[in-house]
């Protein structure tokens, strides 16, 4: 199927690697379907593929809203009539992060955030997805693949979830062409970072990977062949430790 006859769902496309995602699809011939909380940042990203004369449609909402993953599929086969490719970049992390600082609400939310919304939302793509032979590329982190102690409980466990999410999708979605990769960067530098409980200054981040790295190792997995399944996919810099 050529990249001009593909719709790209991206969800948490307004900022940083869902941003990229969004922005390197519409760029490569794709209608992308741009989704997240916050409308004026979408908008942004839709005027900006429109002047470089991509196709970009805004379906607004919180992910973690139970009811609105149904509600944003429908809006999207209304307007975009199929979904071939979705991509989950959407995530949270909190300051407050050790056992020794964190709360359960706080806990809660991050989990809610990584890894629920994610299967919300994939399990009510799915009926779509199975009719195209969709892919699914789930953004997680490099906590997911190896063990970060900075990144924190909640972040840590519900990211390192999403790969059995990505390999449940495999196994038993494989029949109906359905494919997942469990993209795993590293330090990247983005608006994210200020989430941390010490903020990197700009020295470490001159040397993280940019949201455009990101982005085409997201299209490197979109664009291959049918028959070829990329189960997980770790980037990191050469400065990460």
């Amino acid at each position: 199927m050529e990249s001009e006859d593909r719709v790209t769902w991206v969800v948490g496309a307004g900022s940083g690697m869902g941003r990229a995602a969004a922005v390197a699809a519409a760029t490569s011939g794709r209608t992308v379907v741009l989704s997240g909380r916050r409308a004026p940042r979408l908008d942004e990203v839709a005027r900006t593929i429109g002047s470089n004369g991509g196709r970009a449609q805004v379906v607004c909402g919180d992910a973690t809203d139970p009811a609105w993953a149904q509600e944003a599929v429908g809006a999207v086969m209304g307007t975009a009539g199929r979904i071939d490719e979705l991509v989950l970049a959407a995530g949270l992390n909190t300051p407050q992060r050790r056992w020794s600082d964190q709360t359960m609400p706080g806990f809660g939310a991050v989990v809610t955030t990584n890894l629920l919304a994610t299967a919300q939302i994939v399990d009510a793509a799915l009926p779509a997805l199975r009719a195209r032979g969709g892919t699914v590329v789930v953004v997680s982190s490099y906590a997911a693949w190896s063990f970060q102690p900075g990144a924190g409980v909640a972040y840590s466990a519900s990211k390192a979830a999403l790969g059995a999410v990505c390999r449940t999708l495999n196994a038993e979605e494989g029949g109906h062409g359905v494919r997942a990769t469990h993209l795993c960067p590293g330090d990247v530098d983005t608006d994210f970072l200020d989430q941390r409980p010490v903020v990197p200054d700009a020295a470490a981040r001159a040397v993280m990977l940019r949201p455009e790295d990101v982005a085409r190792s997201i299209l490197h997995v979109l664009d291959a062949p049918a028959h070829v399944r990329i189960d997980e996919l770790v980037l990191s810099p050469l400065s990460q430790r």
